[in-house]
């Protein structure tokens, strides 16, 4: 079946005019397989545009991989990383020459424009400060959320970037998967009516709960940003994105349940690493997690080619946070949260973050007048009330290396691509996640926050 008659088929199912993503393939009835087209506004650049990398760890990881695969569009020449282990590991790969290389940000930014861009990566709280000195300079720049650990250090990038004229793109990846922007396709096309209501939950996957925030660098948010930014801002993001409406008023609860030494099984102790009795049949095991399965341990910075990989790894647990136990750390972030939204024309949300679960993709309802969406990443099915026809959508783009169980579905390297186009071309219309579109859903975060530590209804305010 061609591509016309696809389409065809389509909008007698859910009706004409609500497809515009790439549909390419029948996969079964009334199921189809779809990807992004490339925006008609991409057009083909004299040059890469070259940007520095302030933080070498996992996401400077991702976004400086896409300059690997795609060196005419973007090529990496400078990095900022205090851990000598990543900061070679980085130069190697972009072949960064010597003077380029730097320890922090502060030596990067005490020099003169060198780069198109800077893409900052660094942990929460270390996102203001260079954010703010290179938009002085003269940069643009790929920011990893969150923007910031507070609304006041939102609100001063937000006007910085105006008042230069940079662009400042948000790494709100959730808005470039597949899956997100043909639900938000279907909605602005009609095919489900009226938006009448939304649930959302992130079931983020009870070892990268483990992994992240009790363990790893977001284990406490005094230190860093509170989980519902530092996991769930894509969440917030992508909920008021899809139906396109401004948030009024949100109310949150949640806590931290599970992972306190009240709950340490007994037999157990300090490090997994130190003879603890029940380590072999503990579900949290770093033993098991790092040095067995070999799961997320590029933070552990092991070389590759070592012929002992797992006498490394174990090496590593004796010394650093991921070998500790998860009941005695000094964690603080709610390992269940949920809250309430009012959005503008009556609609209502309901976001639900989760620790426990054995599985990762986000799941999202949407119920509309007309019809409802199912979908949990890998497929979204459309239920039209008129005519009582189901029609599922899968998409086609995958995470990026790396990032096969963190839920981006895609949306990586497409922002990237994005980005690249935008700095070329000097036009941040070809970004969605524009540091002016997102920082609403901090805002709603940072007021979730406050709902749940105060027990009010918050407003949000824009």
């Amino acid at each position: 079946m061609n591509r016309r008659n696809l389409l065809k088929t389509i909008s007698l199912t859910i009706g004409a005019g609500v497809i515009n993503t790439d549909i390419f393939a029948k996969i079964g009835d009334d199921a189809y397989l779809f990807d992004i087209p490339v925006n008609p506004k991409h057009t083909p650049i004299d040059k890469p545009i070259t940007a520095i990398t302030l933080g070498a760890g996992n996401r400077g990881t991702v976004y400086g991989n896409f300059a690997a695969i795609f060196p005419e569009l973007m090529k990496i020449v400078g990095v900022a990383e205090p851990v000598a282990f990543r900061n070679d590991k980085y130069a190697k790969k972009h072949k960064i020459i010597d003077e380029n290389r730097f320890n922090t940000w502060e030596d990067v930014l005490s020099k003169p424009k060198m780069a198109d861009a800077i893409i900052i990566s660094m942990p929460d709280n270390l996102h203001y400060a260079p954010c703010m000195a290179a938009l002085a300079k003269g940069y643009d720049i790929l920011l990893e959320k969150p923007i910031a650990p507070t609304e006041k250090e939102c609100r001063n990038i937000l006007a910085l970037a105006k008042k230069t004229g940079r662009i400042v793109a948000v790494c709100h990846v959730l808005r470039y998967a597949p899956y997100f922007v043909k639900m938000k396709e279907l909605i602005e096309k009609g095919a489900i009516g009226e938006v009448i209501s939304i649930q959302h939950f992130e079931p983020i996957e009870h070892t990268h709960m483990a992994h992240s925030y009790v363990r790893g660098n977001w284990h406490n948010s005094k230190q860093t940003t509170p989980i519902i930014l530092a996991k769930s801002c894509h969440d917030l993001d992508i909920m008021k994105w899809v139906i396109n409406k401004k948030a009024e008023r949100i109310v949150a609860i949640g806590d931290l349940k599970w992972f306190k030494s009240a709950n340490a099984p007994e037999g157990s102790t300090d490090r997994c690493t130190s003879g603890c009795k029940v380590e072999r049949s503990c579900p949290y095991s770093a033993i098991k997690e790092y040095a067995e399965r070999g799961s997320r341990i590029s933070v552990l910075d092991i070389p590759e080619d070592l012929s002992n990989k797992k006498e490394a790894i174990i090496e590593k647990l004796k010394t650093s946070d991921y070998g500790r136990c998860v009941y005695r750390m000094d964690n603080d972030q709610p390992d269940h949260y949920i809250t309430s939204i009012q959005f503008s024309d009556q609609v209502t949300a309901s976001f639900s973050m989760e620790a426990f679960t054995a599985y990762h993709d986000r799941r999202t309802r949407i119920m509309g007048s007309m019809g409802d969406m199912v979908g949990d990443m890998t497929e979204l099915v459309l239920h039209d009330f008129k005519t009582r026809k189901e029609t599922k959508f899968i998409p086609k783009s995958e995470d990026v290396e790396g990032y096969k169980n963190s839920g981006h579905g895609g949306g990586d390297w497409m922002l990237v691509r994005d980005f690249v186009q935008a700095v070329a071309k000097q036009d941040a219309t070809l970004l969605t996640s524009t540091i002016d579109e997102s920082i609403e859903s901090h805002l709603m975060g940072f007021m979730a926050e406050k709902s749940r530590k105060t027990g009010k209804v918050m407003n949000v305010k824009v």
